[in-house]
């Protein structure tokens, strides 16, 4: 685990102390799931081959929630 995902991780054991502010135990789960998923995305894309426009057209649809269609 990088150290961003250990930094949210870390913020959200802090924050899972307060059960009485749900709102930032979201943020904090929220944070930390952002962080693993930009880790593994890294990961994957530094382990491929170049990507051709339209791969990484689609890619970027994905990740803004517009589906295959972009």
């Amino acid at each position: 685990m990088g150290a961003k995902a250990l930094a949210a991780r870390g913020r959200l054991g802090y924050v899972s102390q307060h059960p009485d502010q749900p709102d930032r135990i979201l943020d904090a789960r929220r944070d930390l799931a952002a962080a693993k998923i930009e880790e593994y995305i890294a990961k994957v894309v530094d382990a491929a081959p170049p990507l051709t426009a339209e791969q990484r057209a689609t890619l970027a649809a994905l990740l803004r929630g517009g589906g295959t269609d972009a």
